[in-house]
């Protein structure tokens, strides 16, 4: 089995580790490497903030050669079994949530100076997930919204899901009480996950995309009437579970939909994002509509809300 291996190590192994791989070094060196080598059916890649990579069929062989000299040298114990590249953490948790029926949420909209906060949950059962994947179900932010808008109508239609869509003057009342970005998502994801939970009591995981440290997101809801509590936080959980995936399409696509929506009403297109070219499209709605109307369509403690005023 082809395996990689991370593992930090100290300036001494790092000494070590130059000086032994000096005959067995590659021509070329990657970005931030003091060397690449290669040792019989391993590959090993030093980078200058200490990390060591491995690579190969016998990779776990080589890192644990390093990682008994580590503890020799400086009595530092590399746990190898927690030392797997990110990437090869991803494949396993994916192969795992794959055969397993999963309730999802995401959210779509934080990072948009216009438009509202969507967010959704997904119920899917395991003997779903290939179709999801067929369908081309993924992290929406991967996939262009021309994309979202074709499969999404199906997506609704096949995928059982809620959602909730927090507009800008609730969005603000939240703020001005003192609520931060983080507080509001976690109140969001408990309500359309209580109601997801009481449609499908039955399942075998519910994965959210983790935005905070666990113990916080417990904190934020400790409020609420209902709270659902048995969660796996992953990050990334987009590309690793088919639910979380699904609910941030769908919750993607009702963005745009609110986002046209929006732009109906004013008479031009609204822009998504927090850049300058948002600035200046919320100078020429202040200028047709007055100051008032952007707390209708705009997050209020966005930077845009002071930066606007250059454009005036």
């Amino acid at each position: 089995m082809y395996m990689t291996i991370v593992f930090k190590v100290s300036d001494l192994l790092k000494e070590k580790m130059v000086a032994y791989y000096q005959d067995k070094r590659k021509e070329k060196t990657p970005p931030y490497a003091l060397f690449q080598a290669m040792d019989a059916d391993t590959m090993i890649t030093l980078y200058e903030s200490g990390k060591a990579m491995f690579q190969g069929k016998c990779a776990d062989m080589d890192a644990k050669m390093w990682a008994e000299m580590e503890r020799n040298l400086t009595g530092k114990r590399v746990n190898l079994s927690e030392a797997y590249d990110r990437n090869e953490k991803i494949k396993d948790t994916r192969r795992t949530l794959y055969g397993l029926t999963t309730i999802g949420s995401d959210e779509v909209g934080t990072g948009d100076f216009f438009g509202p906060i969507v967010v959704t949950a997904c119920y899917v059962p395991k003997e779903q997930v290939p179709y999801l994947d067929q369908l081309g179900v993924r992290d929406s932010k991967t996939i262009t919204d021309k994309k979202i808008i074709e499969i999404a109508p199906t997506l609704m239609k096949e995928v059982s899901h809620v959602t909730f869509i927090l507009r800008n003057e609730e969005y603000n009342r939240y703020q001005s009480m003192g609520y931060n970005m983080n507080k509001i998502k976690a109140i969001l994801h408990n309500k359309v996950l209580v109601a997801m939970k009481k449609k499908h009591p039955s399942y075998d995981r519910i994965v959210v995309d983790q935005f905070v440290f666990p113990r916080k997101y417990f904190e934020h809801i400790s409020q609420s009437r209902e709270k659902v509590k048995d969660i796996m936080f992953l990050t990334k959980a987009e590309s690793v579970c088919a639910s979380v995936a699904a609910a941030s399409c769908i919750s993607r696509y009702i963005f745009l939909k609110e986002m046209k929506s929006l732009g109906d009403h004013l008479g031009f297109p609204l822009l998504k994002g927090a850049g300058e070219d948002v600035d200046r499209l919320a100078a020429k709605i202040v200028t047709v509509y007055g100051e008032e109307k952007l707390p209708e369509i705009a997050k209020m403690n966005f930077k845009n809300a002071d930066k606007y005023f250059d454009f005036l």
